[in-house]
């Protein structure tokens, strides 16, 4: 059976990663052991992993006519993304984020969205055929707010599977636009700031999300695993042991992964197990994409 077509819609930056013993506090100057530029975004990164898990992909986005944008097009074209819709921005640098990663492979970040803001409505609306092409259809939180409600909506009135990973968490998002979310995928700090920064239990924040509209809550728990629930109950997924080097797109691994997956036409259950084996193997190598594993590093654990 034909793969299911994935659009990823949402960032694109140039990470500057830099090494450090421990994240400094409020006034504290550290020494940095190093920096490297890496390809990166919670969109980009969602886009290569579900490419190089065999996905068919193609990506939503902008970058700025610069050196960073033609690396961060050329890293997904080789990662088997289709790049060819990707707008470049003639105002806009391309982003950035400056990530920190320390001795424990925790990470701090901070984003600076650039090109990623002329992903707008306007854009999106001249790519309306890459909607109509897709089947699920993958958005996080990190161009326009309106982008992401314009997405949603759109992608829902032609029918397809909606996955939204709110990372950035924002503030809030409209009722409305949760009502028509397939697949919600927050961690446990976005699960709380969805909740009106509430420290709740899990399951109980994931249990609100489902009454606000929400089909499914898959709340990413780190190394512990993943946890599914929805009108039919809750079902935890416990997350292979590894030794942890950096955590950055660990996220964004699991997403990519899930929907590669389920695009294939794997059960939730099975999608889930299949990310949680997919971000095992990423959070184990430095870097963003550069983490990200094929297909036959994950079958051979399966």
């Amino acid at each position: 059976m034909m793969k299911k077509g994935i659009l990823v819609i949402g960032s694109l930056n140039m990470d500057l990663s830099i090494d450090l013993a421990k994240m400094p506090v409020t006034g504290e100057t550290i020494l940095g052991r190093g920096i490297a530029y890496k390809a990166g975004g919670k969109g980009a990164n969602q886009a290569c992993a579900a490419g190089k898990l065999g996905g068919r992909v193609r990506m939503l986005g902008c970058v700025g006519q610069d050196e960073f944008g033609q690396k961060l097009v050329k890293s997904l074209s080789e990662s088997g993304v289709e790049i060819d819709y990707i707008k470049e921005s003639r105002a806009l640098p391309t982003g950035t984020a400056v990530i920190y990663v320390d001795d424990n492979g925790d990470n701090s970040i901070v984003v600076i969205p650039g090109a990623n803001m002329a992903c707008d409505i306007e854009y999106l609306k001249e790519q309306d055929e890459q909607f109509q092409w897709c089947d699920y259809v993958v958005l996080q939180m990190e161009i326009p707010y309106e982008a992401v409600w314009y997405s949603v909506k759109r992608a829902k009135e032609l029918g397809k599977t909606v996955i939204l990973n709110p990372a950035p968490a924002p503030d809030e998002i409209p009722e409305e636009i949760l009502s028509l979310v397939d697949y919600l995928t927050p961690n446990e700090t976005e699960i709380i700031a969805l909740n009106g920064k509430r420290k709740d239990d899990i399951r109980e924040g994931a249990e609100k999300l489902l009454g606000r509209g929400v089909s499914n809550v898959i709340a990413t728990l780190g190394d512990r695993g993943a946890l599914l629930v929805n009108r039919y109950g809750e079902t935890f997924y416990p997350a292979r042991k590894v030794v942890s080097v950096d955590t950055t797109a660990a996220g964004d691994c699991f997403n990519g992964a899930m929907v590669a997956a389920l695009a294939e036409g794997q059960s939730e259950a099975e999608a889930i197990l299949f990310a949680n084996i997919a971000s095992s193997i990423a959070v184990t190598r430095k870097g963003a994409q550069e983490s990200l594993p094929i297909r036959e590093e994950v079958a051979v654990i399966m």
